[in-house]
């Protein structure tokens, strides 16, 4: 039996979504022989041709072609204007953003070989403020970093070719993403799948007859982690029916524990045979399992069917045998990379912020430390379900045994640990034994901004090949931290992350405004405080996030404990997370949200931080009460006891 893992469009250009290499790990542990393909960086690469551009064109012209230049879109019309430039730069590009050209950096920064569509805008934007910011961020000597992110620029003002002018579901990191997202119902999908293919579906399908052919699959098994995969995941699995009718089709990941645990549409499964919730080794084996003769199917695990009740009525079944646990990690094996193109994916530089571009630069090997969340307490996060309740290490010594024989693979000495918060002990042992066996390697990952990450012990994680870390500093105000349950202070968040940033480890700091019954005078508060720590050289990068209460969270199970009435959809079909609510404070969180994100952009980019709050909102805002000594006095504080 021959399994076949892939990752649907789209993810992230520059690494391997690890769902794949963690199951393709796990079952040739098991004996099972076990491919995987990563469709989402092929099709973005296929796409990104000289050959490609000229069909892309085609569809260009012809959805404009009733529109006078001066009614295009900024995109289209530079895209058109200097078509013959895009077209003989993309593919060197691309081999330049692969590191397998370092050459044409010096063609790059020149400014004269790339064509300049709307995302270098961004440049002037900057320098009408702080004058050469080319010059400030990469100095004389940057050549290959800012070749990578002018690049990137041009990258960005393809693609955005593509959505605005041939596939609107198309995005850099995601595929069709409004389709499912939080959607109760399955219809905007379907409908989708039974239009023509676009162009993008037409790459898409060629790719996945050419998987099939060249592994011969038994199974096919497909990870959906986030909404922008749906609906690749789908034309994936329309395909194989397609071309082989009763070839087993497979659906897991993140999305699919989140959202779809309210499943009602029998037209799911008209593109797929089962769908399996959470963790996905047990769920997973158990069904290869009945494949093979050896189960029932009432003995699956957490797994959705088609079945039909007495009177021969389709519905959706979810089976779960509980009498089977789920996989601990000292068991799940290593990771395994075999199959995926390692060399193909590319290097970007989407900001010019040294924190913010890690998740866009390099290739990580991704590893887990523990599985689920050590706090599971705050009130905004789907503690409910298993990706979080269900806290599971495994051992240092373990770790660092599979972090040898990543590296033995991949040749690659660079790791993202992916827990949800990854838990200080688990790392303060794991920092210890790597040092002790002599393993040499770069690292970052998630935490809570505990008070155990003394400045000590930030610098053994250093010692220990830590380059980053990021976590939660969500609303900064001490009243709405202690109502979410953050369990950490302002001032407190305000010594960890220094401790961090003077051990040179990066920051980044996760940002929540909207939360419920925070005023105006919070949520400015609360950008001063962001203010004073990234002005004090606390953490170096940053994002604010739009609260959203969640069905499986604290808030959404719970809402009348936080002072908000939900609006639920009625009849869920399909997709169930986020849920619309009203919070009677009456906080204009749209106005406020765009002034946070403005600041936070300069802040990032190092400049702003000596205008007044009200300077970047549309609006009056309220003065601050943040003592303009708050942080700096918590830093010192720290400082002087150690």
């Amino acid at each position: 039996m021959t399994v076949l893992l892939m990752t649907p469009p789209m993810t992230q250009l520059n690494t391997p979504y690890p769902a794949t290499a963690y199951l393709t790990g796990f079952l040739r542990s098991r004996g099972y022989e076990a491919t995987q393909r990563d469709p989402a960086i092929e099709l973005f690469l296929e796409m990104m041709t000289a050959s490609a551009l000229d069909i892309i064109r085609q569809h260009v012209e012809a959805n404009f072609e009733a529109f006078a230049d001066e009614e295009l879109p900024d995109v289209i019309f530079n895209f058109l204007a200097e078509f013959d430039r895009y077209r003989l730069c993309v593919e060197p590009v691309i081999r330049f953003l692969q590191g397998k050209d370092s050459s044409l950096a010096l063609r790059i920064v020149s400014r004269r070989f790339l064509p300049e569509g709307p995302a270098f805008d961004t440049i002037a934007q900057m320098e009408a403020v702080s004058g050469d910011i080319l010059k400030t961020a990469f100095g004389n000597l940057g050549i290959q970093d800012q070749a990578k992110y002018l690049a990137t620029l041009f990258i960005n003002d393809l693609c955005a070719v593509i959505t605005q002018g041939v596939d609107p579901d198309f995005q850099v990191s995601s595929y069709g993403e409004r389709l499912a997202a939080a959607n109760p119902s399955f219809d905007d999908l379907y409908n989708t799948l039974l239009d023509e293919p676009s162009f993008s579906a037409e790459i898409l399908e060629q790719l996945v007859e050419q998987y099939l052919q060249e592994t011969q699959p038994s199974v096919v098994a497909l990870t959906v982690p986030f909404p922008g995969n749906m609906l690749g995941a789908l034309r994936i699995a329309q395909t194989c029916k397609a071309i082989q009718p009763d070839l087993p089709v497979v659906l897991g990941g993140g999305f699919v524990n989140t959202e779809l645990r309210a499943l009602k549409d029998p037209r799911v499964f008209e593109f797929v045979d089962f769908i399996c919730l959470d963790d996905g080794e047990r769920p997973f084996m158990t069904l290869l399992e009945y494949f093979a003769g050896e189960r029932q199917l009432d003995e699956l695990v957490r797994t959705y069917f088609l079945a039909e009740d007495e009177q021969g009525q389709v519905y959706v079944h979810l089976n779960d045998n509980k009498e089977l646990h789920d996989i601990p990690q000292s068991d799940v094996g290593t990771p395994i990379y075999d199959g995926l193109p390692l060399s193909e994916y590319l290097s970007l530089c989407d900001m010019l912020n040294p924190m913010h571009r890690i998740w866009s630069d390099g290739r990580w090997n991704k590893l887990t430390i523990a599985h689920g969340c050590y706090w599971r307490k705050c009130s905004f996060c789907d503690v409910s379900l298993d990706y979080i309740d269900r806290y599971d290490a495994a051992g240092a010594d373990l770790l660092v045994d599979r972090i040898e024989e990543l590296i033995e693979e991949t040749g690659q000495t660079g790791f993202h640990f992916v827990d949800e918060a990854a838990p200080p002990k688990a790392l303060f042992a794991l920092a210890n034994r790597l040092i002790e066996r002599g393993v040499v390697i770069s690292w970052w990952g998630n935490i809570r901004f505990e008070k155990t990450f003394t400045p000590e012990r930030c610098q053994l994680l250093a010692d220990s090949g830590c380059i980053a870390v990021s976590g939660g500093l969500e609303v900064a105000s001490d009243r709405l931290l202690k109502l979410m349950k953050k369990g950490v202070s302002v001032e407190q968040v305000a010594r960890v992350t220094k401790a961090f940033s003077d051990a040179d480890v990066l920051v980044h700091a996760y940002l929540m405004y909207g939360f419920p019954t925070q005023t105006d005078q919070e949520t400015v508060d609360s950008l001063e405080m962001v203010r004073q720590m990234m002005a004090q050289g606390c953490f170096q990068s940053a994002y604010w996030h739009r609260f959203a209460a969640t069905v499986h969270s604290p808030i959404g199970i719970r809402p009348q404990d936080y002072g908000i009435t939900l609006e639920p959809h009625s009849d869920i079909q399909f997709a169930e997370n986020d849920v619309d609510f009203t919070d009677p404070t009456g906080t204009d969180h749209d106005m406020l949200g765009k002034g946070l994100r403005k600041a936070l952009y300069n802040y990032m980019h190092g400049i702003g931080f000596e205008q007044p709050m009200n300077f970047w909102f549309e609006q009056a805002v309220p003065r601050t009460k943040v003592k303009e000594s708050l942080i700096s006095q918590a830093v010192f504080n720290t400082i002087a006891t150690h």
